[in-house]
């Protein structure tokens, strides 16, 4: 009777033995979930693709980047197609949706005619302060500003003009030009960082002494 009740407990640790055996640990759980999961190597030149490959502007984004770079330009540029004209212009001017004030048409006879500079289609894109001799960007401002700023001077009026292509070039110019920027700031900080690095390894050459002596 003995023996039977010693190999029946025989059996049942060994029964709890092997079904202890075959539930894996945390670890193992762990480590299979690791092997399962693959490495996905990106090389530095597919990550400098990605930070270089960038979606197309926008009309409204262009526009918006174009304002912020003439925001503060109270004169017309050397290339812009600048023009006075004498009370009444002849024109006809209308607005887009993003604001921006466009010759509808030209009248024959007008003074905007005989410029032989103003064409149906162009966009003023700057216009006579209120008093003086400076300009203002009108990029966005709408017809109604547009109108109350010419109408301001009664005598004559300065305007500057541009068409599509026009406006590419000065798009492209002010984009090349914010690089220009951009390149000249990260410059100056590298140098900047060179000159500290240069100083803190000076202090630490002092901290240590002449010939390492306190």
């Amino acid at each position: 009777m003995a023996i039977q009740i010693i190999a029946i407990f025989s059996l049942l640790a060994c029964a709890t033995s092997y079904t202890l055996s075959s539930f894996p640990s945390h670890r193992q759980i762990s480590l299979r979930r690791k092997a399962v999961t693959p490495n996905v190597y990106v090389s530095p030149r597919q990550i400098s693709l990605r930070k270089a490959t960038t979606p197309n502007l926008s009309p409204k984004d262009e526009q918006d980047a174009l304002i912020r770079s003439q925001r503060g330009k109270r004169a017309a540029s050397a290339g812009d197609r600048v023009v006075e004209l004498k009370q009444p212009l002849g024109l006809v001017l209308d607005e887009d949706s993003l604001g921006n004030v466009f010759v509808e048409t030209v009248a024959p006879l007008g003074n905007a005619a005989r410029s032989g500079i103003v064409k149906k289609g162009d966009t003023i894109t700057m216009c006579s302060a209120t008093f003086g001799d400076q300009l203002w960007s009108t990029r966005g401002v709408g017809l109604a500003r547009v109108l109350s700023a010419i109408k301001v001077r009664r005598k004559s009026v300065t305007l500057v003009f541009e068409n599509s292509n026009e406006r590419r070039g000065i798009f492209d110019n002010s984009s090349k030009a914010s690089k220009a920027q951009e390149d000249a700031r990260a410059k100056a900080q590298q140098k900047k960082d060179a000159l500290l690095n240069e100083l803190q390894e000076d202090e630490k050459q002092l901290k240590k002494g002449f010939f390492g002596l306190w």
